[in-house]
């Protein structure tokens, strides 16, 4: 949602607290605001590194692809929830872009 062209708008209905990781979005420079169910995004911006924390399975997975594209170091998240579903993900992060996942300013690339 944060790098898509042109605007975007995503409805959630099932889980209440599925944005909140919007703050932690934020911090890296996405411009999106939440009201209500619903996220809004006006323009895609440029990502930069910053140290976030996720809350739950799916914001761990969007963070660490958050960073992924970051335009700058430090990429940094304590995203522990990739093991309860993502760890496929968390093996490729190792092995692709040399990111260390744990607890503790984790998820940090070099």
């Amino acid at each position: 949602m944060a790098q898509a062209r042109g605007q975007s708008v995503l409805s959630e209905n099932i889980f209440e607290n599925r944005f909140m990781h919007v703050p932690e979005l934020r911090r890296m420079g996405a411009d999106i605001v939440v009201e209500g169910h619903t996220g809004h995004r006006a323009r895609p911006t440029k990502l930069k590194g910053a140290k976030v924390m996720a809350t739950d399975l799916r914001a761990s997975a969007c963070l660490v692809l958050a960073g992924l594209v970051a335009a700058a170091p430090p990429r940094s998240c304590a995203c522990t929830h990739l093991d309860r579903g993502y760890e496929h993900l968390k093996r490729s992060c190792v092995d692709w872009a040399r990111i260390s996942v744990g607890s503790r300013a984790s998820c940090s690339r070099p």
